[in-house]
């Protein structure tokens, strides 16, 4: 019943900006911490940023932060990752997922996950 949709993948030019959206559905979504990962493949699974759902205190990873923001809009029941000074090695498949933790530490807190939208950065 539970569901979350990324939207807002595509092709972007190196340096040039992207938004994506994750819209949750059959969830409270205010009571749940948001997160963004991405995966290539071949390669694990990276963790990008978290949103706490309790105090709104974020995390980024090294490789994004200053770049990539993630924000929440609890009256829409959505996510956003505001990318900025996209390079080609940010080329990946998105996903957004959920967790009941305030503070997540490791992928198993989260309890749901989209299937993911593509993001390509090519000139």
């Amino acid at each position: 019943q539970v569901q979350l949709v990324e939207s807002g993948g595509g092709l972007v030019q190196p340096g040039g900006s992207l938004r994506l959206s994750c819209e949750a559905s059959g969830l409270r979504f205010r009571l749940y911490t948001m997160a963004w990962f991405r995966q290539v493949p071949g390669k694990e699974r990276e963790f990008l940023a978290s949103k706490s759902y309790r105090d709104g205190r974020t995390n980024y990873a090294d490789s994004v932060r200053g770049r990539f923001t993630i924000s929440r809009d609890n009256a829409k029941d959505t996510a956003y990752l505001q990318m900025d000074s996209m390079k080609p090695e940010d080329t990946a498949l998105y996903f957004c997922a959920a967790s009941g933790r305030d503070r997540p530490s490791y992928s198993s807190h989260y309890s749901y996950w989209g299937r993911g939208t593509q993001v390509t950065v090519s000139s």
